[in-house]
């Protein structure tokens, strides 16, 4: 699963130069801690081109109750046919961009959080899909390869900023193209269970700890 990633003003200065417009944005702001619930940048498309918008992170269908969680991750196997995503998937995409993610390994009775990143220390952007609230969830997939699944057996569908057009293009079959993408290869290392607090948020988190 991918609850918790880190976008950082570099990114966001990527992110922006393959927008045509930048809606409520601020491109000076690291968040190293974001969480379900909190607004985020994310890519959408419209006629007009490419647009960058602060979107709430995890979708709260209509017919949720009130004790309902935010379906933040939609897994890619089944998407085409869950109630809450198959509308979503074929004309709401979304990409989020994002500097490295947070998954968490179960050792005994405890949970330890490692922070990933690419190899070649390049923005991710993950692929996604968005409703007419203002709200995202990341795709998932199973784990690319042995050391990733080491630590969780799923993680979130990247793509590369090439392949973002080809996404968007409702011409493709999402799943198809989602499932035809080859994930970039990714490091990690432990970090500190202070991410675990949402209202935590600075560079520290990223740091590697022993």
């Amino acid at each position: 699963m991918c609850g918790r990633y880190s976008v950082q003003k570099k990114t966001l200065l990527v992110a922006n130069g393959l927008v045509k417009k930048n809606i409520n944005v601020d491109l000076e702001q690291d968040n190293f801690n974001c969480a379900p619930g909190g607004k985020y940048p994310c890519i959408k498309s419209a006629t007009n081109g490419k647009y960058l918008e602060m979107t709430l992170f995890g979708i709260l269908p209509s017919w949720a109750k009130p004790d309902f969680r935010r379906l933040h991750n939609a897994r890619l196997e089944g998407i085409e046919t869950k109630v809450s995503f198959k509308k979503l998937i074929v004309n709401s995409r979304a990409v989020i961009p994002i500097t490295g993610f947070y998954e968490w390994q179960k050792v005994s009775e405890k949970k330890i959080p490692h922070y990933f990143t690419r190899t070649d220390d390049q923005e991710i952007f993950l692929a996604g899909i968005h409703d007419n609230n203002g709200q995202f969830t990341i795709i998932t997939r199973e784990a690319a390869n042995d050391e990733n699944a080491r630590v969780h057996h799923r993680q979130p569908v990247i793509i590369s900023k090439s392949q973002i057009n080809n996404y968007f293009n409702l011409n493709n079959n999402a799943v198809e193209f989602l499932n035809s993408v080859k994930a970039p290869k990714l490091k990690f290392h432990k970090v500190s269970t202070d991410v675990n607090n949402p209202s935590k948020n600075d560079a520290a988190l990223i740091n590697p700890v022993e």
